[in-house]
């Protein structure tokens, strides 16, 4: 089982100040919109996103069927395939992606110390 591209998405207070900041880390903005107050910010194969007032806590994202370019993988676990595998391990999920269908989906499930875990298939 492959998880595709990994991230994670900030819940950050004043989204230029944090831009500014991961920029001296050497991050550079990938993909976003900063007057919709998010930004994907890159440094080699390390991805943050920083949203502001979307959501209430920091957020680990996997992406299915992306690399870190958000590039198409030939190959790939698909989302529903990755639902059925935690489920079957018990894994409560808090929200499911509907298995009747392809392509783009997403789900969401916590670990044992609740944070959020968004697994995000866009294609």
């Amino acid at each position: 089982m492959t998880l595709g591209a990994f991230s994670i998405s900030l819940n950050v207070k004043d989204i230029n100040a944090s831009k500014v900041f991961y920029e001296n880390l050497g991050f550079q903005v990938f993909a976003g919109d900063l007057e919709r107050n998010y930004l994907i910010m890159k440094n080699e194969n390390a991805l943050i996103g920083l949203f502001q007032g979307m959501f209430d806590n920091n957020i680990l994202t996997f992406n299915p069927g992306w690399n870190e370019n958000a590039n198409t993988l030939d190959t790939f676990t698909d989302i529903r395939d990755i639902q059925k595998h935690l489920k079957s391990k018990e894994i409560k999920l808090e929200n499911e992606a509907d298995e009747h269908t392809t392509g783009p989906a997403s789900f969401v499930l916590k670990d044992p110390d609740g944070n959020t875990i968004l697994i995000d298939q866009h294609v």
